[in-house]
């Protein structure tokens, strides 16, 4: 791969996922992490799917280290492997990656050097409830790649991330309003009752 910086495209589902996380625990930070594999010669980074991880004390070492073990091997099998992490902060107004943030996209990076960090944009998201016209992404992306730190790349909407499918943001609000977001499980909500599924098979049916 070439000096230039790669292409990311999300599928809705995964998008969506995300954010229904984020507004189920508006009042705490919130993490999850990104699934997907390499196309278009290597230039491209295609987000297939998004497992929600944590509402609460999100830095924790060790259910981190176990959700990504056991996503990995879930997600092996179907082709996909992890190639981002998703963060979206406690406070309204913060538009940082923060120190918990910048570790576990680290971690990631690591193995996937074209990893995505992408930060949830608030202002957007708030935008978008109200107008409801943007079809843009309401997150922010950072990568490495080309740096060496995390540093945000492109936020209009001719950058590179893009959602898959041009109507996401328009299921993404009729899911808000109907209160789909109450239905995520994250892996806090697994591992303190495994019979809550982290896969969430429900939700887009």
């Amino acid at each position: 791969m070439g000096g230039g910086e790669s292409n990311y495209e999300i599928h809705q589902n995964a998008y969506i996922k995300l954010i229904l996380h984020a507004l189920k625990h508006k009042t705490s930070s919130v993490n999850g992490v990104l699934l997907g594999r390499i196309s278009g010669n290597d230039t491209a980074v295609e987000i297939v799917e998004s497992v929600p991880l944590f509402h609460s004390q999100i830095g924790l070492l060790p259910p981190l280290e176990i959700s990504l073990i056991m996503i990995e091997e879930y997600y092996a099998d179907k082709g996909l492997s992890i190639v981002g992490y998703f963060h979206a902060n406690e406070r309204f107004d913060d538009f940082e990656v923060g120190n918990v943030a910048k570790n576990i996209a680290d971690h990631i990076f690591k193995y996937f050097p074209q990893a995505a960090l992408l930060l949830l944009d608030n202002k957007k998201l708030e935008a978008l409830l109200k107008k409801g016209k943007d079809r843009s992404p309401v997150m922010q992306l950072y990568t490495k790649e080309v740096s060496r730190s995390w540093k945000l790349v492109g936020t209009d909407a001719s950058g590179p991330l893009k959602i898959k499918e041009p109507s996401a943001n328009i299921i993404l609000l009729d899911y808000i309003s109907s209160g789909k977001w109450k239905d995520i499980v994250d892996f806090d909500d697994h591992l303190d009752d495994i019979s809550k599924d982290w896969l969430n098979p429900e939700l887009f049916k």
